[in-house]
């Protein structure tokens, strides 16, 4: 009886020891949260109880691990739409686990919406016809709608001429703030202060909300100057005499079906609707969120292990400075009144000090800004069968630019470890981004190290696809080794010029654009040329080998004050009479060419060769 009772005692004993070993000194088990639009933040987050909000969940997930009871935590998002009004920030976490993970996952079966819209309702139709509703009013917001969405497709703001363009018939004193126009080429809006110029140069655009327009003198003037300040040559008339405008924004430019404009003294959108429509009946959205999530860590404390699959984001706002916006490059543009560097169009899934995070299988669309960007020391980070669909500006962002400084210089003389490096971009489709501001690109990487663009599907953009580099000089920099492979890119560039398919800038050493499918760039607008690649300023050292490019307005490929290259087993298909290859300021000796296939529409085999090579890239 001893005996046993001594056993019983050194078996409890044991499991004792067992569980506070685990309950004290380690992770347990995996936990998961759930979350459903019919759920609510006081319920534990169970399956049963879940709760109602992204936010919510993403703090009890970071207590979870921080407190060290668990290293994994699986966020279960059920079917519907989660309204938020501000984006939903991931700090680093506190915590001194070597491993963990946080991953918000759409329960099997379900489509799960982070969305950054509010609905309109109490629409009234006014004695012209035009159907009328008031923006809502958020607390600490002031909203000043530039986009307007219906059942989930942006609505055309208001615009003259519907399509096409007016030109300016004779530049102003100054060449920046004011233009003549023909006599009766517009209707002159009533209230002008709402009305804005939208305005083309070669590869960017401005956006001027109007002074004054002088139906006597037939004069528009701009608040501010037209064109970026700097560079300073962005004056109206550098590219063409004259250039092609636009005017958006004003009810008297309303003539077809789903046209709409905000009017700011009413603080309503006025909007037409078929006879048969009732836009009460309808989902009508505009974006109050400035951004939807933001990964904030620090120099010496990066956001980690944060993951996103199988769910979409839509509706992010960005207004315009009330200066303006006026263009640079890539949604680069003036930060007026500030004239320290040039501004960003930001993103609505932003990062800075990120590591080891992913995107997969989801959308963002409907966008007010660009789509995603993992900037600043960004490392390690996928972003995988991701659709970026309907964005103001670009579609995907990674790296940065040269202007930001730390210490005594620019970050990437003094600091060049905080370099995005290493980050994907696979499997992805870009299409419609630029949906405002033109000069817009599908995929754009500036200063990055690393960066695999692969596979991806690119297409319908007012500009080039994919943009990468960004010093106008062979300067070094931390960019390099940069990999542009198997994507296929298509009818793009179709309002800007001098860009293409793949638009490279700077030294990057190491770099290859390889295995890549372009074709259907034939709009040539402006003063330059459009191209299915062109290779800028200081593109040194860097292989060309194995792209098929065809249907382009211009030559296949262009250098300009290019250095040493490779460009080797291509398929170029010429039209027009247009060279293979064009060289500006680039030494034709320096361009190493080996083993490439050159076809011109004046060979008898140009349509069977084109289809030959087309069906080996299927």
């Amino acid at each position: 009886m001893k005996f046993k009772m001594a056993s019983l005692q050194n078996l409890f004993a044991f499991f004792c020891s067992v569980f506070f070993f685990f309950s004290f000194s380690g992770v347990v088990d995996a936990q998961e949260i759930y979350v459903s639009p019919l759920g609510n933040d006081e319920n534990e987050g169970t399956k049963i109880q879940p709760l109602a909000s992204l936010s919510e969940a993403k703090e009890k997930a970071y207590k979870l691990i921080e407190n060290g009871g668990f290293s994994d935590v699986t966020v279960f998002l059920e079917n519907g739409n989660y309204q938020i009004n501000s984006p939903v920030v991931f700090e680093p976490l506190q915590t001194t686990q070597s491993s963990f993970s946080i991953a918000f996952q759409a329960v099997t079966g379900s489509s799960p919406v982070i969305s950054g819209g509010v609905r309109l309702s109490g629409w009234t139709k006014n004695a012209k016809g035009f159907w009328e509703a008031a923006v809502p009013k958020i607390e600490g917001k002031k909203l000043s709608p530039r986009e307007f969405f219906i059942e989930g497709q942006r609505a055309k703001r208001s615009r003259f001429p519907n399509d096409g363009y007016l030109r300016v018939k004779q530049v102003g004193e100054d060449q920046r703030t004011n233009f003549f126009f023909e006599e009766n080429d517009f209707p002159i809006p009533a209230n002008v202060e709402d009305a804005e110029l939208v305005f083309l140069h070669d590869w960017s655009i401005s956006r001027n909300p109007i002074l004054k327009i002088d139906g006597e003198e037939n004069r528009l003037t701009t608040k501010d100057s037209i064109g970026a300040k700097d560079p300073d040559f962005f004056y109206i008339d550098h590219w063409e005499a004259n250039p092609r405008y636009f005017l958006e924004n004003a009810i008297e430019f309303i003539d077809e079906n789903y046209e709409w404009c905000f009017v700011s003294k009413e603080n309503k959108i006025i909007a037409l609707f078929p006879e048969n429509v009732n836009p009460n009946q309808i989902e009508t959205v505009i974006p109050v969120s400035e951004g939807l999530l933001v990964f904030q860590g620090g120099n010496d404390s990066p956001v980690k292990n944060i993951h996103f699959n199988g769910i979409t984001f839509c509706y992010s706002l960005w207004n315009i400075p009330e200066e303006g916006y006026c263009g640079v490059q890539a949604c680069n543009f003036d930060p007026r009144p500030d004239t320290l560097g040039w501004a960003v169009v930001p993103a609505a899934i932003s990062a800075r000090w990120m590591e080891n995070c992913s995107l997969k299988n989801c959308t963002v669309e409907n966008m007010g800004g660009s789509g995603i960007w993992f900037g600043t020391a960004c490392k390690n980070n996928v972003l995988y069968n991701v659709v970026v669909a309907d964005v103001s500006g670009n579609g995907i962002m990674i790296g940065e630019g040269r202007d930001r400084e730390v210490g005594s210089g620019k970050w990437w003389e003094t600091a060049p470890e905080q370099v995005a490096l290493n980050n994907t971009i696979e499997n992805c489709l870009v299409t419609q981004s630029g949906a405002q501001y033109f000069g817009a690109v599908g995929i754009w990487c500036g200063l990055t190290a690393e960066t695999k663009i692969k596979d991806n599907k690119i297409f319908d953009l007012p500009y080039s696809g994919i943009s990468i580099g960004w010093m106008w000089s062979p300067q070094p920099t931390p960019c390099r080794d940069n990999v542009i492979d198997g994507n296929h890119i298509h009818h793009i560039m179709k309002i800007l010029s001098d860009g293409g398919g793949i638009y490279m800038l700077g030294l990057q050493p190491g770099s290859k654009i390889i295995n890549n499918h372009i074709h259907d760039v034939t709009v040539n607008a402006g003063r330059a040329e459009s191209n299915g690649m062109f290779l800028d300023e200081g593109t040194t050292n860097v292989v060309v080998a194995n792209n098929l490019i065809y249907n382009i307005a211009k030559s296949p490929l262009r250098f300009h004050r290019a250095t040493t290259n490779l460009v080797k087993d291509n398929y170029l298909f010429c039209e027009n009479e247009n060279p293979p290859i064009r060289y500006n300021r680039t030494n034709e000796e320096d361009i190493e060419k080996v083993n490439n296939k050159v076809f011109s529409e004046e060979n008898n085999n140009y349509e069977a060769e084109l289809k030959k090579a087309i069906q080996l890239r299927k």
